[in-house]
């Protein structure tokens, strides 16, 4: 059970990053986000509570409640991800707000941009629900 509560703590870790990275890109940085940023950020900041909730009350069963925003925040990353990288994409989509969504803020490497951070926080999230809800079982 001790590793099960490991994974658990580590998600929610991986979590209260991604949130704390978000604001501090609009706060500190003066980042302002897009509008497929703001889905994504709207998808992940209910997380944080409810891993924050199912440690302490060690309900790890109720991670059939996380799963559904991972899910679609991983899907809204996933796209942002292709409005950015890939021509076809950059090319067909209209501007979504006051920032364009094609715009990069951050670009490590050529392909570490801010969508494939909380992508990969999402990624994170799913698999160790699926992996702890398949462990109670």
């Amino acid at each position: 059970m001790k590793k099960n509560q490991f994974i658990l703590s580590f998600t929610w870790i991986v979590s209260i990053v991604a949130t704390i990275s978000s604001l501090s890109f609009s706060i500190i940085n003066h980042w302002v986000p897009c509008s497929l940023c703001w889905y994504q950020r709207i998808f992940m900041y209910p997380i944080v509570f409810l891993l924050g909730i199912m440690l302490y009350k060690n309900k790890i069963k109720d991670l059939i409640y996380v799963l559904p925003f991972s899910l679609i925040g991983m899907c809204i990353s996933f796209y942002h991800i292709l409005v950015q990288k890939v021509p076809y994409f950059k090319e067909t989509v209209i501007q979504c707000g006051p920032v364009p969504c094609t715009g990069d803020y951050l670009n490590l490497f050529g392909w570490i941009t801010i969508p494939m951070l909380a992508f990969l926080a999402f990624v994170i999230i799913t698999i160790s629900s699926i992996y702890l809800l398949r462990q109670t079982k």
